[in-house]
């Protein structure tokens, strides 16, 4: 049975995310969701708020789960038994990031195998950060994240 993971921090999630959980959820035979709670970052939603965001807009994936993962990945990989490891990539920026994760990974665990996944077109330019920023000043996030995601953000900003 094809199992891969895949990791990340999902502050908040958007459709960039989805559209790769789909993706890779329609290659393997089971995809895991690890939300990552890492000790040295500030985040806007709790581990579990960002792991119940993502499994209803993915409830419809049956081959998918969520999880949240405090752990180095590839101690946390080990315990599940899975080895492969699903990574998103916008640009050659992600791509030097990620290539340098994925050779530490390599170097923890060298059963680790970690395939990436370009971005879809239309995701390109979504990075997190910037939809943080952007709903902070109340902008337009149509397209840039499911409006469950919206809705938090404007909770989160405004209270409402």
């Amino acid at each position: 049975m094809m199992k891969a993971a895949f990791p990340g921090s999902f502050d908040p999630p958007t459709s960039g995310h989805i559209n790769i959980i789909r993706r890779a959820a329609s290659i393997f035979e089971e995809l895991v969701v690890v939300v990552a709670e890492n000790r040295q970052k500030k985040y806007l939603f709790s581990a579990e708020e960002r792991a119940s965001m993502i499994a209803e807009l993915v409830r419809d994936c049956k081959n998918v789960s969520v999880t949240v993962c405090d752990c180095l990945i590839v101690d946390f990989l080990k315990k599940l038994g899975i080895k492969l490891l699903v990574r998103g990539v916008r640009g050659l920026e992600d791509f030097s990031y990620e290539f340098e994760i994925s050779m530490m990974n390599r170097t923890l665990d060298p059963e680790i195998e970690t395939i990436f996944m370009t971005t879809d077109p239309e995701y390109f330019v979504i990075r997190s950060s910037s939809i943080k920023e952007l709903a902070s000043f109340n902008g337009n996030l149509h397209g840039m994240v499911p409006p469950l995601v919206a809705k938090a953000l404007k909770e989160k900003y405004t209270g409402m």
